[in-house]
Formats: structure tokens, sequence, C-alpha cells
């Protein structure tokens, strides 16, 4: 039997005792016993992303080495391991990038809230009545894409219990919403 001396470079950090990695130029290169086996570029997330993953799952180290040498998250590295066991390889390379995009918020949502807002209704009464949550109405209202107006429309019906009168008396108004601060 041969034997194998791990021999790394110099400025190579080390996750175990036979698994380190090293930054030259523009990538990042892991290292079995002093041998390339993977490298991504420093900004490619995905292929970190799925890096992380086969180094666990092939059991060149554990989760908690892996997420001390590199200052992440062990929660994250335990997601990337168990994307690629269940879903593979195409998991990482072949997705729409869809973090930051609300699905349920959609443009018709968007006009049917700025009507309620209108009409007088609050954050939260109109976030019910569209099926969204409050902190996305309050999301929209902060980056402008909805206004909250000062005026709402308002309108009475009076009833007169007079036999002449057949049909009740509509009045549609515009009230301002004024806010009283107390010193």
């Amino acid at each position: 039997m041969q034997l194998f001396l791990p021999i790394f470079p110099e400025k190579t950090r080390m996750i175990n005792f036979q698994l380190g990695f090293q930054r030259i130029d523009d990538f990042v290169h892991y290292l079995v016993n002093g041998l390339p086996i993977y490298s991504h570029a420093v900004d490619d997330k995905n292929g970190y992303r799925y890096i992380m993953a086969a180094l666990v799952n092939n059991k060149l180290c554990s989760i908690t080495e892996l997420s001390e040498a590199l200052g992440v998250s062990r929660k994250n590295i335990e997601r990337y391991a168990k994307a690629l066991r269940d879903k593979g390889i195409e998991h990482f390379f072949n997705r729409k990038e869809t973090r930051g995009q609300c699905h349920k918020f959609t443009p018709e949502k968007m006009r049917e809230a700025q009507q309620l807002l209108n009409q007088g209704y609050s954050q939260q009464g109109t976030a019910k009545a569209i099926g969204v949550s409050e902190s996305a109405i309050r999301y929209h209202l902060k980056a402008g894409s909805l206004k909250k107006s000062k005026y709402f429309t308002c309108t009475i019906c009076l009833h007169f219990p007079s036999p002449r009168v057949t049909k009740p008396a509509v009045i549609t108004t515009n009230y301002k919403i004024s806010t009283v601060l107390v010193a």
C-alpha cells in the first residue's frame, strides 16, 4: 500500500485535516489532500451552494466543520445538502431566481388595493379584502407604489319615513382625513 502525504499550498485555509480551500484571483478552489476537486467564481452563488452540498453529501467534511471554516450558518448548508439529495444538480443551475418577488401582489390586486385605500379603508381592511398580508400593503405604501388618500368617498343613505318618498336619498361627498395632535 502506497502512502499519500497531503501537501497543501501555503495560503490554503483548512476545513478539516484533508479538505481546504483557497482564493486565487477571482476563483475559489477546494482541495482534497492537496489536489483540486472543485472551483467556482467568487460571485457565483449557485456554484458555491452546489459545492457546499457536494462536500457534505460526499462526506468530505461535516456541516459543522464547513460552517465554522466559512463562517456561514449550519442551516444554510443543511438546506443546500438536502436540495442536492432531493432535487439533484439541476436545482442549483436551472432555476429561476424568484427571491424578492411577490407572487400574491399582482398588478390587478395593486389596482384593487389603491381603490380600497381611496375609499378610506385601513391598511388592515385593505389587506383582508384582497387577500394579502398587512405588511405587503405597508411595504407598497412606503415604497410609493400605493398612496393613501387624504380624502375618502363616503356615501350616506337617508331613509325618510314618509309614504311619498319611494327612494332613499343618496348623498356622496369627499371628506378630508385630518389628524389631531395632542401636546
